[in-house]
């Protein structure tokens, strides 16, 4: 099942990569050959003492030093469902010297993200996101400290309560409104629609942390040499095979130099809207400036709590990143499936036309739509946000479905193998929105055979921001336009493949002719 699922494509895997790099480089080369000793000994000495700890999940039998790391290939989240499907719903990975265990079940999962969730909700960090930022990072905070919950329950109350999404509607509206603009005039074109949601989403989520817009519809490159590509690059140098993630020996080195580069993009970003942090506290440093609260953005919420720039920055960059791309990649993948399947594209628009009393869709019509928010579940349940959610990390050893899970062991919850086991969901691979017409099942992190935005406290805390900015976007999108491929090409046959990362992502951006609404 799962290798019809990747399409039958051979996946280069992430030893190649390494290997390449070792090879086009002597200096490192030659290091790597003399350090090589060192590691067999330091692999055997973690294989002796946890490596070989009892009672470990089950998993495919790792080779010498490499562990099981030329077993992962480019589609980790195909892998391991292939390896779940072999050994059971929790197995364990050995990737050089760090030990992966892999959640592929609802049972699995509720060990992990419920019932064990004290234990278990510290993030694993990628090495090439500089550890030293660490405690100012929201989603890739290593713990749930005071920081952490400082800006989380800061998050909540001015950013995702019911209260501040309730204020933040005129401006959803806004937004989609200036994108709708945008595409009356490109009638007969062709149209990336991720980079058209991401600039839309880009734009309300600045105006509530900037309380200004940073995109242009009409400027494919946005500002500072294009922002999306910038943010794009930094969440690959997360996911990108690093020898130091798998031998941490060679930390101190950043032999791939992905951190040197991750900090780099880091610093052009930042360079972006640092000028504005400064503006703003120097006006704060006036005691002549009186902000009234309806005036205050989050940022004027940041500084007030005295946040520094470096927390400021690494927040927004956090919130960005988590904000934009999850949404733009849900709606672009739905409106491939609802181009690849003509009922229920017709069945959406008919709903959006008999159900809505204007021309313009609001969010006050959105309850009146079941079809569309099936659709859009049904996407989440074929495409989530984060394949594997975002990695956990084990603070004490502990008991998941009778098994150990050691110490410093990196978790995964492969949420995209869930919402297509067979056991679960009738005819998995179908995108059939009528499962959920008439369900109860929700994706607020109680139902744990759909997770797609996790459970436990790192559960996405703006996860109804992001639903109700997916629900416009794509609604008005469906209700005023119609949409063809490029060439008059079969929609039927529209390529789907996916391209892993951090959020997961169509291997070939979706681009679409926009045409009048029939």
């Amino acid at each position: 099942m799962y290798t019809q699922m990747n399409n039958g494509r051979d996946s280069p895997n992430i030893v190649m990569e390494i290997t390449h790099f070792l090879m086009g480089n002597g200096l490192f080369s030659s290091l790597f050959l003399l350090l090589t000793p060192l590691v067999v000994v330091v692999f055997f000495i973690i294989k002796k003492y946890s490596g070989s700890a009892k009672n470990l999940p089950p998993g495919p039998p790792p080779w010498p030093i490499i562990g099981n790391i030329h077993q992962i290939g480019e589609s980790p989240q195909v892998s391991m469902a292939m390896f779940a499907q072999q050994y059971g719903p929790l197995i364990s990975l050995h990737l050089g010297t760090q030990l992966l265990v892999v959640a592929s079940s609802p049972e699995a999962a509720i060990g992990i993200l419920k019932s064990h969730d004290h234990l278990l909700s510290c993030r694993s960090i990628p090495d090439a996101i500089d550890h030293g930022l660490a405690p100012f990072f929201f989603v890739w905070s290593t713990d749930c400290g005071q920081h952490w919950k400082s800006l989380r329950t800061l998050s909540r109350n001015e950013m995702f309560s019911v209260k501040a999404l309730q204020a933040q509607s005129g401006l959803r509206h806004k937004k989609v409104d200036q994108m709708l603009g945008f595409l009356h005039g490109k009638k007969g074109q062709v149209v990336n629609i991720g980079d058209l949601v991401f600039t839309t989403t880009f734009n309300t989520l600045s105006n509530v942390f900037f309380g200004k817009d940073f995109l242009d519809f009409g400027d494919e490159h946005g500002i500072a040499g294009g922002l999306k590509e910038k943010l794009n690059t930094l969440l690959a140098y997360g996911v990108r095979p690093n020898i130091s993630d798998f031998f941490p020996i060679f930390k101190r080195w950043d032999l791939q130099g992905l951190r040197k580069r991750h900090m780099k993009g880091m610093r052009e970003v930042f360079s972006i809207w640092e000028h504005l942090i400064d503006e703003r506290r120097a006006k704060y440093s006036s005691s002549m400036t009186v902000v009234e609260d309806k005036d205050k953005s989050f940022l004027d919420r940041l500084l007030e709590s005295g946040f520094t720039n470096d927390q400021i920055n690494i927040c927004a960059i956090d919130l960005f990143i988590a904000g934009t791309d999850t949404t733009s990649s849900t709606v672009e993948w739905a409106m491939a499936e609802l181009l690849k399947n003509k009922e229920a594209m017709n069945k959406l628009q008919e709903e959006l036309k008999h159900k809505s009393d204007s021309n313009m869709i609001t969010e006050s019509h959105l309850s009146k739509f079941p079809y569309l928010n099936a659709c859009i579940k049904e996407t989440l349940r074929l495409h989530p946000p984060a394949p594997l959610l975002i990695p956990r990390h084990a603070s004490e050893t502990c008991e998941v479905m009778n098994y150990t899970i050691p110490q410093n062991t990196k978790i995964f919850v492969n949420v995209w193998t869930i919402g297509r086991d067979p056991k679960i969901w009738e005819d998995p691979l179908s995108f059939k929105p009528e499962r959920f017409l008439g369900s109860s099942l929700d994706f607020k992190g109680q139902d744990f055979e759909f997770i797609p935005f996790g459970a436990g406290r790192r559960m996405c805390p703006g996860t109804q921001y992001g639903i109700k900015s997916v629900q416009s976007i794509l609604a008005s999108l469906i209700h005023q336009f119609d949409w063809v491929l490029p060439n008059d090409d079969d929609p039927t046959k529209l390529d789907m493949n996916e391209k892993f990362g951090v959020t997961l992502q169509r291997e070939k951006p979706l681009q679409l002719i926009v045409k009048d609404s029939k």
